[in-house]
């Protein structure tokens, strides 16, 4: 395992547990958000983005957390191990909440210095409680669907975080 994507839906814990394995493994660690928003909140464009990620992924070990669609292909090409967080709906929306509560309150910034605000976060027609709802069922298909066939990357599912730790714990180091 030197090329690993964590990936779920926003809140089940992608980045904790990407920068974990990284950390444990001694692969560089790399967060998707901070390679592809610019401050103010200004997206990469899609060439952009794909150049980027293409330059990040030729290396020969790297953990990310997350594959944005425009360029998942990408990383398909890539990864050797695709570590699936398949939690309960209820598991990823609390942990989004508190997190972005806590980011609001505190003025944690957050991906190159961007800031999430009241507004962004409960009214925006981008706003990552409706992302949350789009998108929750498409990437749990996703997930299941490379878990279940033989045409994609490994693939672990884990869908509660005793089970992250357990197999946190058992990932062999070096």
């Amino acid at each position: 395992m030197q090329r690993i994507l964590v990936y779920g839906v926003t809140g089940s814990g992608k980045s904790t547990l990407a920068a974990r394995i990284g950390e444990r493994l001694g692969l560089p660690y790399h967060a998707v958000d901070d390679l592809t928003w610019r401050p103010g909140w200004v997206p990469l464009s899609e060439p952009e983005q794909r150049k980027v990620i293409g330059e990040l992924l030729s290396a020969d070990t790297w953990v990310i957390d997350g594959g944005y669609a425009i360029w998942l292909d990408l990383v398909m090409e890539r990864a050797d191990l695709i570590v699936g967080l398949d939690m309960p709906r209820w598991v990823s929306w609390s942990r989004m909440v508190r997190r972005s509560v806590r980011q609001i309150v505190r003025r944690t910034p957050t991906c190159n210095g961007n800031y999430e605000t009241w507004r962004l976060f409960l009214f925006d027609r981008e706003s990552l409680l409706y992302f949350h709802f789009r998108s929750f069922r498409r990437k749990q298909a996703r997930m299941r669907q490379w878990h279940d066939s033989p045409e994609f990357p490994e693939t672990v599912l884990l869908r509660s975080p005793a089970e992250v730790e357990r197999w946190l714990a058992g990932l062999k180091v070096g």
